[in-house]
Parts: C-alpha cells; sequence; structure tokens
C-alpha cells in the first residue's frame, strides 16, 4: 500500500507554503500528495488546481492528485479547461478525484443546488469524458449506492476517512472489490497531533491488509513529522 499525504491542513490557522511543504513530504518519503476543494469551510484551504500546480513544479517523481474536486460546482467546459491546463503543469503525474461533494456549505457559497448534486455529477462527468481528449485516471470519491458506480464506471474509489469509521470504511471496501473495482485510496485520516501516530498505524495496518491501494494521512497543524509517519507506515506496512 502506497503512502501519501495532504498539501493541506484542515483546521484553523494559515495554511501551510505548499511548495516547501510539498518538498518536505516527498523528502519524507511520501509517495502522492492530494489536495481537497473546500471552499466554505475548515478556515482557508487553498485552491486545488493551483496548489497543485505549485507542488508540480517544486518536486520530482510522484504522483498529483485531486480529493476531490466538487464537479458539479463547476461548469463542465471550464473544469475541462482547468483540468487541462494542470495537465501540461503535471504531466501524467495527475489523477482526478471526483466527488458530489457532502456538505451543503461550499454549494450555499456558491450558490448551487445541493440537492441535485448526485444527478449533476453524473451529467457533468459524463461531458468532462467528452470534453477532455486525453482525461487523467477519474476516481470517484462517494458513499452508498455510488461505492459500486465507482466500481463499474471509475478508475477507482476515493473513500475518506474524515467522517467515516474503519469499520465503514472497510465494509464499503469489500463491496467496492465485488462489483469488480480497481484502485482504492483511503484519504483524509487525520494525524492532529504526535499522539495520533499509534491509532493512525493501526488503521493504516488494516487498510493494507484488507487491500487498499493507497492511503493517504492529513497532518495536522501540532501533527506528527512527516518523516515519522513515513518510518511509521514503512514499518507496520
Amino acid at each position: 500500500m502506497k503512502l501519501g499525504a495532504y498539501l493541506a491542513h484542515l483546521g484553523s490557522g494559515p495554511p501551510y507554503d505548499v511548495a516547501s511543504w510539498a518538498r518536505r513530504l516527498v523528502d519524507a518519503g511520501f509517495e502522492s500528495l492530494w489536495m481537497p476543494q473546500i471552499i466554505g469551510r475548515s478556515g482557508f484551504v487553498p485552491d486545488p488546481f493551483v496548489a497543485l500546480a505549485a507542488a508540480a513544479s517544486a518536486v520530482d517523481g510522484v504522483e498529483l492528485g485531486t480529493a476531490t474536486v466538487q464537479v458539479p460546482l463547476h461548469h463542465p467546459a471550464d473544469l475541462a479547461h482547468r483540468i487541462q491546463s494542470l495537465q501540461l503543469v503535471c504531466g501524467d503525474r495527475l489523477t482526478l478525484g471526483v466527488s458530489p461533494g457532502s456538505t451543503d456549505t461550499d454549494y450555499a457559497l456558491l450558490d448551487r443546488d445541493f440537492r441535485s448534486r448526485f444527478r449533476t455529477l453524473d451529467e457533468n462527468v459524463a461531458q468532462l469524458r467528452d470534453l477532455l481528449p486525453a482525461p487523467p485516471p477519474l476516481l470517484l470519491g462517494s458513499w452508498g449506492a455510488n461505492v459500486e458506480k465507482a466500481a463499474r464506471h471509475f478508475d477507482g474509489w476515493i473513500a475518506s476517512a474524515y467522517r467515516r469509521t474503519p469499520d465503514q470504511i472497510l465494509e464499503a471496501h469489500s463491496r467496492f472489490r465485488a462489483a469488480g473495482g480497481k484502485r482504492a485510496v483511503v484519504c483524509a485520516i487525520p494525524l492532529s497531533s504526535p499522539a495520533t501516530l499509534g491509532p493512525v498505524g493501526e488503521q493504516l495496518h488494516r487498510y493494507a491488509e484488507a487491500g487498499f491501494d493507497d492511503a493517504v494521512v492529513v497532518i495536522e497543524r501540532g501533527g506528527p513529522n512527516p518523516g515519522k509517519v513515513v518510518a511509521l507506515s514503512n514499518e507496520l506496512l
């Protein structure tokens, strides 16, 4: 199981300097760097397209992904243009995690209809596939019946650990594999302090044993040293 990390923290306080944080994470041994799209909550989180472009210019040899872009918040043509622009910077290192979004805060801020987000996701993803000459791998971040949808119609599935328990994630992972799913990523595993290293290490071990392909942690302000996270992962896995 590969270990990745967010380029942002999700708590209060100023954001990380993306380029220097990316270099620190890669130097520590993380194999992929991810950025969520969060607009109306969790303090200030930089735009994922800007942040990933900065990271791509700062580091080499690691995957760069969105986890996730809330597709219904964008017009498909504008989103396709932004994705193609990012592909020029990231090349084949880019992976696009997409989702319908899980809270109404961002939707309310942008005056979008939260209730129709699943239908809009399906419509907009279909248009994206037509608009992108060479789309990057598309991973669906969602729950419920969309886990099987991720298995059948996407290149993989992203499970968020920020609001789900390991038991819930492992149950959904079983359904994903039973439906023929390919790549499975569990992301947003929070590390809020050095004391969380032990419990998170146990989670990583469970996810690896279950057959997840990737685990992506969020090192919050005040969290453990990135090198210690990688060392723990190497020891357990």
